[in-house]
């Protein structure tokens, strides 16, 4: 009998000594494996940062539609991304074309053989798109032609489409832009901000917006040592028109040009060659709207035989400079990068 219990607790001590070492033995592979202990590390750091974050297991880029606009009228829902974007206010062509589109429609303020679609400026925003469709002319928009073009979003300014906002509405999704708010005609960088709010586009506008200022400091720097006064005038078939410095804010202000000393300058106006001659710049930049069809008039023709135009001094010390009217004295971002090239060009 004692024999029997003997070889009993032998057993038990045997059997405790096996699980003691195996308890041993899994402490110290958990413990002294460095590939183990760094996979823990970085799962708990992992899940530390997440929660820190607020980011899911699996996190999923959040999609950028459906987006609220906040528009003149209110808000307005646009349920997908938009493929086809028609654009009817004349003066918000220049702002879409910088954005990643494949199909556009367009109002134009002239005609399209007179627009500054065919231009070397436009060229590649033009050719990157697959589909390019006018929907309006002279400042009126062709209902039928967009209802033809069966637009996914439509983009409408409260003032110049004021009448037809209704109509546009029941063809399809549309934002009305308060033209005050976003200074449609004076802050382009406004508007193209707006316009990647609708697209879902905001880092285009941003690069754009952002490029556009390095090039305009960068102009600034090397006219620095200008001297002499500087004057833009638009030209059209019967009238010439002086661009004020408060229109043209990216060249005075932007560039660090100097402006002929008259009140006349601050607001522009219409003006006479006498009237020019008064001002009697150091250097003239004319900016013909008929720049890309010769086959139009432009007033100042009948100034290069008069005595009065021969006195300037711009035309005396060779300082007259034709530019694109229609782009460089507009308002939009490719034609005032056009504008700041040009002038770089002529005054260096």
């Amino acid at each position: 009998m004692r024999n029997r219990i003997s070889s009993f607790a032998a057993l038990i001590v045997l059997l405790c000594l096996v699980l003691f070492i195996g308890a041993c033995s899994g402490t110290t592979s958990s413990t002294n494996n460095p590939a183990q202990h760094n996979d823990n590390a970085q799962s708990a750091q992992t899940g530390e940062q997440r929660q820190e974050t607020g980011q899911s297991e699996e996190a999923v880029p959040a999609s950028k539609f459906p987006r609220t606009i906040k528009d003149a009228n209110g808000e307005v829902t646009i349920e997908e991304e938009p493929e086809r974007i028609a654009v009817v206010h004349w003066g918000y062509a220049d702002s879409l074309l910088l954005f990643d589109l494949k199909s556009v429609a367009l109002a134009l303020p002239f005609t399209e053989k007179q627009s500054v679609l065919h231009t070397e400026s436009y060229k590649p925003y033009v050719d990157k798109l697959e589909e390019l469709v006018i929907v309006g002319e002279n400042t009126t928009v062709n209902l039928e032609a967009l209802l033809a073009y069966e637009p996914d979003l439509i983009i409408a300014g409260n003032s110049v489409n004021k009448e037809i906002t209704g109509e546009l509405s029941r063809i399809a999704t549309t934002v009305v832009i308060d033209e005050e708010e976003t200074n449609v005609w004076n802050d382009w960088p406004s508007l193209v901000t707006k316009f990647g709010e609708i697209l879902g586009q905001e880092d285009v506008a941003e690069r754009y917006i952002a490029k556009f200022r390095e090039k305009v400091q960068d102009a600034k720097e090397k006219l620095a040592g200008l001297e002499g006064t500087v004057a833009f005038v638009q030209v059209r078939e019967k009238e010439v028109w002086l661009q004020g410095t408060d229109y043209l804010k990216t060249y005075y202000d932007g560039l660090g040009l100097k402006a002929p000393d008259a009140d006349i300058m601050k607001e522009g106006a219409q003006i006479t060659l006498e009237g020019l001659s008064t001002l009697d710049p150091d250097h003239l930049f004319l900016g013909y709207f008929n720049y890309s069809d010769k086959s139009i008039p432009a007033l100042t023709d009948e100034w290069d035989d008069t005595a009065v135009w021969s006195k300037l001094k711009s035309v005396r010390n060779n300082q007259v400079y034709s530019i694109n009217g229609e782009l460089a004295l507009g308002y939009g971002p490719i034609g005032q990068t056009y504008g700041v090239e040009s002038v770089l060009k002529a005054l260096k």
